[in-house]
């Protein structure tokens, strides 16, 4: 409880700071001291106001940090600044905060990785995985990142490809692993879908509309996870589904087709389909060659091996899929699953057991071992 307290707060905080003058690496470095020193202290003395308390432990914390540093006559304007005791007004600097980390003076990727890190609350490790690239790489960048800004104003938003790329990560970070931010990256996208008119924001609220229904459905009541074709239909949420098709709909009309329009575009069509037997595969294989095109992503070209393998043959989803390397996330399910619908269970229960040690997260990994105990009693059957 304590632990999303904190998380929900953080951005606030930080825009109070930057807003007040600190410079973006510096105003993060105090927000951390203080969540820091609330992990500490919050238990056995818990503030009437959480939020002030951060913002006036964080100031403090940034003006012990500069005083160290340099400039006499900047750090006493500071003091000056400092914010009166009291309760803190409550306005959301979240998405503003989104845009301003997407700096002109970053390269997109570097802006999506501070960002993630900074605003969005991800671990090193995390964002590490959705890049499909080592941690120790991962945290260069957001070092250098942090860097190349140190000093900056934070006064040239950033433009929205980037806040959009940022979204889409803390939307499949909360959908799929250890901390919940989906709610949130929602909340955000319809902030910015209000505030402008771009077929792509539209495309990703629907994305994440199209998938956040299923999610009652993902997971058993014993917290496993539940396959796409296995869910109970019946959970998945009608409104929500309803919104983001329409939603979808009037975005596509516009015909200036972008990479969430399209991924959008398969979750419609699985949303459709009353059964999983009834899935239109024909048309998914259509949407993620659109996809191909527009990105060439690898994890665009590991997921169209499985909608090729259902839309045509098992073996012409592994003849997709040996064009990939293999060590990319998920290569060794993607294979154990075409593998197992092939019939070839021996090698499928091998792979199962092979993407069990390289899932990023205990769920996933106790579903692949099922799969694989599943697969190799039926062989000893």
């Amino acid at each position: 409880m304590q632990e999303a307290l904190l998380r929900s707060l953080t951005p606030g905080v930080l825009g109070v700071l930057v807003r007040r003058g600190a410079d973006f690496a510096a105003a993060e470095d105090a927000v951390q001291d203080a969540l820091v020193e609330a992990v500490r202290t919050w238990p056995a003395d818990p503030p009437r106001d959480p939020k002030a308390w951060l913002v006036t432990v964080a100031w403090r914390r940034f003006l012990d940090a500069t005083r160290a540093d340099a400039a006499r006559r900047r750090r006493e304007d500071l003091v000056d600044e400092e914010p009166a005791p009291g309760p803190t007004p409550t306005v959301d600097d979240t998405l503003q905060l989104y845009f301003l980390c997407a700096h002109p003076s970053l390269t997109p990727a570097s802006a999506v990785a501070l960002t993630l890190r900074a605003v969005g609350g991800l671990t090193t490790r995390q964002i590490a995985q959705a890049y499909l690239v080592p941690e120790a790489t991962m945290a260069q960048r957001i070092s250098r990142a942090k860097r190349t800004v140190s000093g900056v104003r934070f006064n040239q938003p950033g433009d929205v490809a980037t806040v959009l790329r940022v979204l889409y990560l803390v939307f499949n970070e909360g959908y799929s692993g250890d901390v919940d931010l989906a709610a949130e990256a929602i909340r955000l996208t319809r902030q910015l879908a209000a505030a402008i008119d771009h077929p792509e924001v539209a495309g990703l609220l629907a994305l994440m509309l199209l998938h956040h229904a299923r999610r009652a459905a993902r997971t058993a009541p014993d917290g496993s996870l539940v396959p796409l074709a296995a869910q109970d239909r019946g959970r998945w949420d009608t409104t929500s589904i309803a919104e983001g098709v329409e939603i979808l709909q009037a975005a596509l009309a516009r015909d200036r087709l972008g990479e969430f329009q399209a991924q959008a575009a398969v979750a419609a069509l699985h949303a459709d389909a009353p059964t999983a037997g009834e899935t239109d595969w024909v048309q998914i294989v259509e949407w993620y060659d659109e996809l191909v095109r527009l990105t060439d992503s690898p994890v665009v070209r590991l997921n169209r091996a499985v909608a090729v393998g259902e839309a045509d043959r098992p073996r012409a989803g592994l003849a997709a899929l040996a064009a990939l390397d293999d060590s990319l996330p998920r290569h060794a399910a993607v294979a154990a699953y075409l593998h197992e619908r092939d019939g070839d269970l021996a090698t499928a229960a091998r792979l199962y057991a092979e993407a069990a040690r390289k899932a990023p997260n205990l769920a996933e990994r106790d579903h692949l071992t099922r799969q694989a105990a599943r697969l190799n009693a039926r062989r000893r059957a």
